[in-house]
């Protein structure tokens, strides 16, 4: 049973690699910045005119709270802007990888190559076309954005338990959006490797769940800062195909060692009769 500050301290560490590697090529880690830059801009306006309406949202939501003794009505519709806000912005962080994904698709496709060429192992050439390629992209990508959308409302809803409901809100926001967000990093490397369904990707992030949670939640706060998310999106993106490869047990290569041509063996996901890799140290 592999250690558990280890684990999580591992995903810490993917993130920290995908910096570090993106740092060496400063004028990829530029271009991996520049759709990040464009939806944070829409995104930063969006936000900045929810702050300023969040008074107004909380009592719309709340017109029962009208008549009460205005300490408990502030409290309920305080905790109620808490939950909106959080939801919010796991909403944001979700669909803001989205979208920056589907605006740079070829710079991200590019950093998730370095990766793989730079750790040795990479895979085969996929023979899917493009247009399937894209197609199944924007399907997952609407799941991924609508199971955030449940947990936007989750998250609101508790937000009317007073004093403990916006704690427990902004938890869950970022435990949950952080494993959404985990889905859409790692898929890059998962589809090079042929699985190529959000089902796959789940089970697979499931055999190392603390692992995933120490990638995916620094990740996810880190994205909801407005304009930090310009930087941490690139190394985000090359966390998530370091994280992808050890999840799938896929070895780095030797320094100074050509890895062998073709598709590395990968073991059958979690479900399937062989079950998954054991956890490797790394």
């Amino acid at each position: 049973m592999p250690n558990p500050v280890r684990e999580v301290f591992g995903g810490v560490g993917a993130l920290a690699r995908g910096f570090g590697l993106l740092l060496r090529r400063p004028r990829l880690f530029l271009l991996g910045a520049l759709p990040a830059l464009i939806t944070s801009l829409l995104f930063l306006a969006l936000f900045v005119l929810l702050v300023m309406n969040l008074t107004d949202l909380a009592a719309w939501a709340t017109p029962f709270a009208d008549g009460w003794d205005e300490v408990w009505r502030n409290l309920l519709r305080g905790a109620v802007a808490v939950g909106a806000l959080a939801g919010t912005v796991l909403l944001m962080v979700v669909s803001f990888t989205t979208i920056t994904l589907a605006l740079g698709a070829p710079i991200y496709d590019k950093i998730t190559d370095l990766v793989e060429q730079e750790l040795g192992n990479a895979p085969a050439e996929s023979d899917e076309s493009v247009w399937s390629s894209l197609g199944r992209a924007v399907r997952q990508s609407l799941v991924i954005i609508l199971a955030s959308l449940l947990v936007t409302v989750l998250v609101f809803a508790i937000g009317f338990v007073p004093l403990a409901g916006p704690v427990v809100g902004s938890v869950l926001a970022a435990l949950l959006g952080g494993w959404l967000l985990g889905i859409e990093l790692v898929a890059g490397s998962f589809d090079r490797r042929g699985f190529l369904t959000i089902k796959e990707r789940r089970k697979w992030m499931g055999t190392r769940r603390l692992r995933v949670l120490g990638f995916t939640v620094p990740t996810y706060l880190l994205l909801a800062i407005p304009f930090l998310a310009v930087v941490v999106f690139p190394a985000a993106t090359a966390g998530g195909t370091i994280l992808a490869r050890q999840l799938l047990g896929v070895p780095d290569a030797p320094k100074g060692v050509a890895p062998p041509p073709g598709r590395p063996p990968v073991a059958p996901p979690h479900g399937h009769p062989q079950g998954p890799p054991p956890h490797p140290g790394a």
